[in-house]
């Protein structure tokens, strides 16, 4: 009597190490694009008024401060 048993392959994939490489590439472009939309939020809030800012609760001598909050209290 036999006994077979049916496991998934944990050998090597050629496909995953390019995929892996694909995810990388994907993550480093989505961090490039945030890094140029804040930026632009960043000018675009320096080109305001003073009393521009004040309607909109911010300081001037805080606005990196403000666009980057989410990754600065972490």
């Amino acid at each position: 009597m036999a006994h077979t048993t049916s496991q998934p392959s944990a050998g090597f994939s050629f496909t995953r190490p390019i995929v892996a490489l694909g995810h990388g590439i994907w993550a480093w472009m989505e961090r490039v694009a945030e890094a140029n939309s804040r930026q632009d939020q960043v000018k675009f809030l320096q080109s305001l008024s003073d009393k521009e800012l004040a309607a909109r609760g911010i300081r001037r001598d805080r606005i990196v401060e403000h666009v980057f909050a989410d990754r600065l209290s972490a």
